[in-house]
């Protein structure tokens, strides 16, 4: 285990790469040799002025368990490479994105399908709509979509992380 937590917080590296590109994926080859997944990866690096982008795709037989569970393994993965990039780079302003057979756009596509549904509702109803319990960056997903609809407005209810989203007719509809 003590190969593992120093490949996660280990020494640094000197290459041709960045530093923030090896350590994410000095750390990422951690977490598979430690897993035993039969994943393979492969990361794209997209640089902006003030800060890059990692976008890394998960490819191989263990993909099903990366997206199970909602995605949450992921989720993790992202998570978990986003830490151990703020330990060691504490200034560096590097995002990371990390997606498994195309997941991420089919769980992004599915609530904007179930959005329009419950929009389409909303206004030939003239009345308010609930979206299950969603996580905050699904409900940004929801909200910018049915934000381009006029027709619509939508507002975020309840406590804690995981909240529902209200749908229902703006004041204009009404009239």
């Amino acid at each position: 285990m003590a190969g593992f937590f120093s490949r996660l917080f280990g020494g640094k590296e000197k290459s041709s790469k960045s530093e923030a590109q090896t350590i994410v994926e000095n750390t990422l080859e951690g977490i598979i040799n430690s897993g035993g997944f039969s994943i393979e990866y492969d990361l794209k690096v997209v640089a902006e002025e003030k800060d890059n982008t990692f976008y890394i795709v998960l490819s191989g037989s263990d993909e099903e368990i990366f997206k199970d569970h909602k995605g949450q393994v992921l989720d993790s993965v992202q998570l978990i490479l986003k830490r151990v990039l703020q330990h060691h780079l504490p200034e560096d302003r590097t995002n990371i994105e990390v997606d498994c057979g195309g997941f991420k756009e089919e769980t992004m596509q599915a609530l904007i399908e179930r959005a329009e549904n419950l929009k389409t509702i909303a206004i030939e109803q003239n009345k308010s709509v609930y979206y299950r319990a969603l996580p905050p960056k699904e409900r940004k997903v929801v909200h910018q979509y049915l934000a381009k609809d006029p027709r619509v407005k939508s507002r975020s209810l309840g406590e804690g992380l995981y909240k529902k989203i209200k749908i229902f007719p703006s004041n204009e509809n009404l009239r």
